[in-house]
């Protein structure tokens, strides 16, 4: 109601945030704040005070008697000319100053074209008043409140372009290898990128590896020092004792399998000999 001091916080009435794990920031939902109002910012918070998209101040944690330059109306003028509501709309943006988590997925292609799946995590933080502020000007926000999904959607195409710039350049088998200088491309693109925002980069997590779980079983069974035939084989020995086959030996080691009889390593086959 116009002309009775609220207290603008981000507690609810039965004592829950709103500035969660996955909040970057938040709006306060009344809009219509006057001059006077108690503004409480939390010691993980900043706060933003706009008015009509002009920025008035930035607060930091304590509690705050509002000053807007408003003065409150006569009732009777206000009650005539604005239907009982302040012609002076104002608005609270929190900002969550808590490290943060960003996550990030997507596909990669090495040289020889093969598919490559990536995960991504990246903690952050807003580091200072003008942070707050460099956040609010520039990061839009649909509906009262920013979540670490939207900063995500901004992030992604960085984080591809950074780690797709190095896996094109190697083979499947050696990305692996070159994981120090995925990261370091990662960390520096997306720094650059996220300062506009206000947005500070803390560290950051990558883990790349083949998309088709048939080729990681192999390059897994290359790591033992097998070749290429004998890793194949070995893997197709796998999948055939999975389903009972008595053959599976046999193929591991590159035999040939005969019901009935038994051969002796790379022996010949002599007809009317070796068999019943």
């Amino acid at each position: 109601m116009a002309g009775i001091r609220q207290v603008i916080a981000t507690l609810t009435n039965d004592g829950q945030d709103k500035m969660g794990a996955t909040t970057v920031a938040w709006r306060y939902p009344d809009a219509n704040i006057l001059n006077g109002s108690l503004l409480t910012v939390e010691s993980n918070h900043f706060a933003v005070l706009k008015s009509r998209g002009a920025i008035l101040n930035v607060y930091e944690t304590g509690q705050y008697t509002v000053s807007t330059p408003d003065r409150p109306l006569l009732g009777t003028i206000q009650q005539t000319f604005f239907g009982g509501q302040s012609p002076f709309q104002y608005e609270v943006i929190f900002i969550n100053r808590s490290k943060l988590i960003l996550t990030a997925k997507g596909l990669a292609y090495s040289k020889e074209m093969a598919e490559m799946a990536y995960e991504v995590n990246c903690y952050i933080h807003i580091d200072s008043k003008e942070d707050a502020l460099r956040l609010v000007q520039h990061m839009p926000m649909a509906g009262h409140t920013l979540s670490t999904a939207d900063v995500d959607a901004y992030s992604a195409p960085v984080i591809e372009q950074s780690i797709n710039k190095v896996v094109q350049l190697n083979e499947l088998e050696r990305v692996n290898e070159k994981m120090p200088e995925i990261i370091e491309l990662v960390k520096q693109h997306l720094q650059d990128f996220l300062s506009v925002y206000g947005i500070t980069l803390n560290d950051v997590k990558v883990l790349v590896f083949p998309r088709d779980q048939r080729m990681k079983e192999l390059i897994s069974l290359r790591a033992f020092g097998l070749s290429e035939i004998d890793a194949v084989r070995y893997y197709v020995a796998m999948m055939m004792a999975e389903h009972g086959l008595v053959s599976a030996p046999n193929m591991a080691v590159g035999e040939p399998f005969v019901m009935g009889m038994t051969l002796a390593p790379s022996s010949p086959l002599i007809p009317g000999k070796d068999h019943p």
